[in-house]
Parts: structure tokens; sequence; C-alpha cells
């Protein structure tokens, strides 16, 4: 991370600092060069910035349908190459990838407190700003409503983030101890053999996500995100083996793919 900012000619300073993991939230107007790196002498762009940290997107379908694209590769690979006449310079981007956007245009579709005014080929069209193979690369898409006010001042006692952040780190340390023969240490890295190896499904289990496939009609990248997530919530749970009800809430975090 630190050649990164070193090569991007970023100083080390209190917004930038040398050990902590980046967080990168560009606006929706960056240019493609600034989201994926270039220049005539190639600098890395905010998704390089963002290597062993974190890439925040909000407005997601503000940005433009080319640049969206241009990150799916990248993404991929965990790296992105820059051609120039002179040669080509390849920046690492292995980076976790969160984005945020509105229902609608309006912003207020499955609202219980305001009415939606946009009609449905406004909402479809909204939607189809991000296309399949992007919304693909997403593990997990929830919708989050918006809260009333009695649960705003609500008094009741929630799990603090060091509860949560003890739960993470265990979680974390059972995916290292099972893959540490691999170079990927994390269940959303997992190659397609290691998920055939860690991912096992019993016969519940394994009807569930078939139907699943079938109803909402999954991708084969879909079906691969579900497992995963599947086998993280289980390792949350400390359960050695995916259970039906891991499967059944991998697939509730599948919202755009329900519609």
């Amino acid at each position: 991370t630190m050649s990164v900012y070193s090569a991007a000619g970023l100083l080390i300073s209190e917004k930038n600092p040398p050990l902590g993991r980046p967080f990168r939230a560009p606006h929706h107007s960056v240019s493609i060069a600034g989201l994926l790196g270039g220049g005539s002498t190639p600098t890395p762009g905010e998704i390089s910035l963002a290597h062993n940290g974190v890439l925040f997107l909000d407005e997601l379908s503000e940005f433009q349908g080319k640049m969206l694209e241009a990150l799916r590769q990248p993404l991929e690979d965990g790296s992105i190459t820059i051609s120039r006449s002179f040669g080509k310079i390849t920046f690492p981007c292995k980076t976790m990838l969160v984005a945020a956007m509105n229902p609608c245009p309006c912003g207020y579709l499955g609202s219980h407190t305001k009415q939606c005014k946009c009609s449905y080929n406004s909402v479809i069209r909204y939607r189809a700003r991000i296309s399949g193979p992007m919304i693909d690369r997403f593990d997990m898409h929830i919708n989050v409503s918006a809260l009333p006010v009695s649960e705003l001042h609500s008094n009741i006692p929630a799990e603090t983030s060091e509860t949560i952040r003890q739960r993470v780190e265990k979680a974390t340390e059972i995916q290292r101890e099972r893959l540490k023969n691999s170079p990927n240490k994390q269940n959303a890295n997992m190659s397609r053999r290691e998920i055939t190896l860690f991912c096992k499904l019993d016969d519940e289990s394994s009807n569930l996500l078939k139907k699943a496939m079938s109803e909402l009609k999954l991708s084969a990248r879909g079906y691969d995100k579900i497992l995963k997530v599947s086998r993280t919530i289980a390792d949350l749970e400390g359960c050695e083996t995916i259970q039906p009800p891991h499967i059944l809430e991998a697939i509730q975090y599948r919202s755009l793919d329900r519609g």
C-alpha cells in the first residue's frame, strides 16, 4: 500500500497513514483516469489507492456506465495494467468494493413514509445503468429501509462494535487456518476448487440453492457468491458445515437478483 501511495506521489500524513488500510470514496464525477489510473506518465487511480482497503462508490448509478464496466476485470484480477507507447505498467488493486445507490430516481421506492413518484419505466431505466455483470461482482446487495422515528429514539442497547469485531476476527482466523495452504486467506477469494472442497452442502441445503438458482435465474458467479457468503455466515456462528439457514440468509443478501 505504501508503494502505491509513493508511486502516486502522495505524502504520508494523517489523511494518508502509512500503515492504515486505505478508504477511498471518489465522487461520481471522477474521470476514468482518476478512477482506474492513467496519465501521460501513468499514476495509480482510486482503485489502486484502495489496495488492501475499501473503495466506496456512493451514488453508484451516477457513475458513467463505461467507467463501471472498466472496473469489472481489475476487480476480478486484483491488478490493472495501463498501456502507453513506451510500455505497460501494472498496479495492484485488491480492494473491497462497497457501493450505495437509491432504489429509484426520487429515492422513495419502498418507503413507508413517503410515496414514490417514479414510473415503472423510469425505475427500470435507472437500475439498468448498472449492468448485470457488474451487479454480479458484489457478494451482497441489501435493501436498507429508512428507520422510523421510534427506532431512532430507542434506548434499547445494541450490540457493541467491539463485540462484533471479536466475532469477525474469530471468523477470520478460522478462514486463515482453513486456507493456510492457499494464497487466498479469505472466503471471498476462494478458487472454484476451494469452493468445491470447503463449501460442501447436505441434501436440504443443496436443494434450496438449486431452487434459488432456478427461480432467481442466478448466474454461475452468483452461485459461487452465495456459497462463499454461506461459508462466512457459518464461520461467524462457529459451524463447521454449511446449514440450510446459512444458505437461506445468503440468498436474502441477493436483493437485486430478486428484483
